[in-house]
């Protein structure tokens, strides 16, 4: 595993650590931090929070964007738009992250299980297919689940660090069934399947800003949407539903304090203008890494799917061996090179444990293998 050291030290050119994925502040965010700090607006109210809006809708092919203080946020609005109530149920998939299932939490709806796809490591539209055949029976235009005799009112897949899943076959499977596709885009900006941009299928997409994320403002999230109703009910949501007015605080519903900061919108709007080069770099990083474990018989790299096309926000590998994942894992971190493994299946946190689940082994498969590796980009 020294080699493996060896080449990500020299891609980086350095022997100092070598984080995971660190952000990249190279064109105009300190300017217009700066114009943000002198408008004074630097709250959820600001030209920069509404010039994101409408880039980001443009830039991803969506005709509203509706900008949120973090990815959790825009899921959890998102899913309020598709009429998930308490007592509903969500299908989603085991290999996620946390944000996918807290945001179902939060609306005290119920997570349903089904498997990925090894290639995507996004759900299987197989896997999905297969559990409304055999669970379920539209009634009224419903999605009934027949063991739980609750309404099935989402589905959630998820585009795995970038990869985007078979998400025209799972809207396909979903608009049969009478079940809202909910996007987790989260880690997708800049992905494409059959040529349109990940977490615009659904009736609503999430993204998320995270620090790691390929272009960032520390935090943040948006939601997308072509629906002008949602955009519109996603906007009072995110603003604690006050009614406009220009002094009366007035507030219509219970609802949420997720508005973006003018601050942090400033950070994105820099941010996007970077995006390409960002892009280029991960894609460019991705031939080096595929070409270099080529000729490991032990190891293959995750490369994006038939049909699509990857930002390849993180990096990763599989390790064919399960018993060698850990040894990479603390060979690489030991010196150096910082490198993590896939998250722990969402059925398998004591939270969900009781989750209806369909077969998981593709799932667990990944889960036990899959590695992330140095995936920041190069300049």
């Amino acid at each position: 595993m020294h080699n493996i050291v060896e080449f990500i030290q020299g891609i980086y050119n350095t022997k100092d650590f070598i984080p995971l994925h660190e952000p990249r502040f190279i064109g105009n965010e300190k300017k217009y931090l700066n114009d943000c700090i002198d408008s004074t607006f630097v709250s959820s109210v600001g030209a920069f929070v509404d010039s994101f809006e409408k880039e980001f809708a443009t830039r991803v092919g969506s005709k509203y964007a509706i900008a949120t203080v973090n990815g959790t946020a825009a899921l959890h609005i998102s899913l309020l738009l598709a009429d998930v109530t308490k007592d509903d149920e969500v299908i989603t998939q085991p290999l996620t992250f946390i944000a996918t299932c807290n945001a179902i939490s939060y609306i005290g709806a119920k997570s349903i299980f089904v498997d990925v796809d090894l290639d995507t490591m996004g759900l299987s539209p197989e896997s999905l297919k297969g559990f409304l055949t055999l669970n379920c029976e539209v009634i009224d235009s419903k999605c009934i689940n027949k063991t739980t005799n609750k309404i099935i009112k989402a589905c959630v897949p998820m585009h795995t660090f970038g990869h985007s899943c078979r998400i025209q076959e799972i809207k396909d499977i979903c608009d049969t069934w009478h079940i809202s596709l909910v996007e987790d885009a989260a880690e997708s900006l800049g992905s494409y399947y059959k040529d349109k941009h990940t977490g615009t299928f659904g009736k609503v997409g999430a993204f998320s800003f995270n620090g790691n994320k390929i272009i960032t403002s520390g935090g943040g999230g948006v939601i997308v949407t072509d629906d002008e109703v949602l955009a519109k009910r996603a906007k009072h949501l995110t603003t604690t539903a006050k009614v406009p007015h220009k002094w009366e605080y007035v507030h219509d519903e219970i609802a949420y304090n997720y508005r973006m900061p003018n601050l942090n919108a400033a950070l994105l709007v820099a941010q996007l203008e970077q995006l390409d080069n960002f892009i280029k770099s991960k894609r460019d990083l991705a031939l080096k890494y595929e070409e270099f474990f080529a000729s490991n018989e032990r190891i293959d790299f995750i490369k994006e799917p038939k049909n699509s096309k990857s930002n390849y926000w993180l990096q990763a590998v599989v390790v064919k061996d399960v018993q060698k994942r850990d040894e990479f894992l603390d060979f690489t971190n030991k010196n150096g090179v910082m490198t993590r493994p896939i998250w722990k299946l969402m059925n398998e946190l004591k939270m969900f444990q009781d989750a209806q689940c369909t077969n998981l082994d593709n799932s667990k498969y990944l889960e036990e293998r899959v590695i992330n590796i140095t995936s920041s980009v190069v300049i």
